[in-house]
């Protein structure tokens, strides 16, 4: 599956405000709703490194505050301006596997325009879920 064109415009849009003043690596997210609108999310570090969140989580977290579930999640974008490909980290693999349905496609692109596809059940083989509490 190819990646929503307008979806990856607006994650490499948003690289522009990621705070960044630590890594000096930005992370811009998109996710495609399946009303058409568009939720985007950058990272934002802090000085206490923990305290930092990363693009997927913000995005997520935003659509969540919009009234948005995961059932309206279709597809994500993250990207980098790197030339190298860059996938979630593990925190964000995680909230990624409550917060979008199994077979959303996540789309990671590089600065070049290079795309890997996975669907969101590949990111976090054997994941925590509500079903382990």
């Amino acid at each position: 599956m190819k990646p929503d064109h307008e979806l990856i415009i607006a994650a490499k849009y948003v690289l522009k405000h990621a705070y960044v003043k630590y890594s000096n690596f930005p992370v811009g997210a998109a996710l495609r709703m399946k009303d058409g609108n568009i939720i985007t999310g950058i990272n934002v570090e802090n000085a206490s490194f923990g305290l930092s969140n990363c693009a997927e989580r913000t995005a997520l977290f935003t659509a969540r505050t919009e009234g948005y579930t995961k059932d309206d999640i279709v597809e994500v974008v993250v990207t980098t301006p790197k030339p190298y490909l860059v996938s979630p980290c593990g925190a964000c693999r995680q909230v990624m596997s409550e917060l979008i349905n199994p077979d959303v496609p996540v789309h990671m692109v590089d600065g070049e325009n290079n795309v890997v596809t996975k669907l969101n059940q590949e990111l976090l083989p054997l994941g925590f879920s509500e079903g382990d509490l």
